[in-house]
């Protein structure tokens, strides 16, 4: 009997990472998820003592749109979620799956203690799972 390989989330990760700075508008912000085909993007910390955050469609939409403010006078920092809930290339994706059930994300970079290598997502997890 051989043992089942553990898919871990370095394997399903992406490794296009797209980054904003916290500054820039929302506007900005919207068009370069359009532009990049993303859903997301890494807010980049201000100073090496600073967090990353992130910025996704929902945020936009929950954070800006449903409250009538103005995309073009919004910044990222103001509707980004920080600091971010990161996973390890080597948690497996049953334990990504579990985070992110109990912690309500859809996505998450894939940090491996030096810088972000990667993103995994919801769906990612789904393929490996199923």
């Amino acid at each position: 009997m051989t043992a089942k390989k553990v898919v871990k989330a370095g394997d399903v990760m992406t490794k296009d990472i797209i980054y904003v700075d916290g500054s820039a508008t929302v506007e900005e912000a919207v068009k370069m998820m359009n532009s990049k085909k993303v859903f997301s993007l890494i807010v980049n910390a201000r100073n090496t003592d600073d967090a990353f955050g992130i910025v996704t469609r929902k945020d936009v939409v929950s954070k800006l749109v449903v409250q009538g403010k103005d995309p073009k006078t919004v910044k990222v920092h103001e509707i980004m979620t920080k600091p971010l809930i990161t996973v390890s290339p080597g948690l497996s994706v049953k334990y990504c799956a579990r985070l992110f059930s109990k912690t309500g994300i859809r996505r998450a970079p894939v940090f491996d203690g030096k810088k972000i290598v990667g993103m995994i997502n919801n769906t990612g997890l789904l393929k490996t799972l199923l």
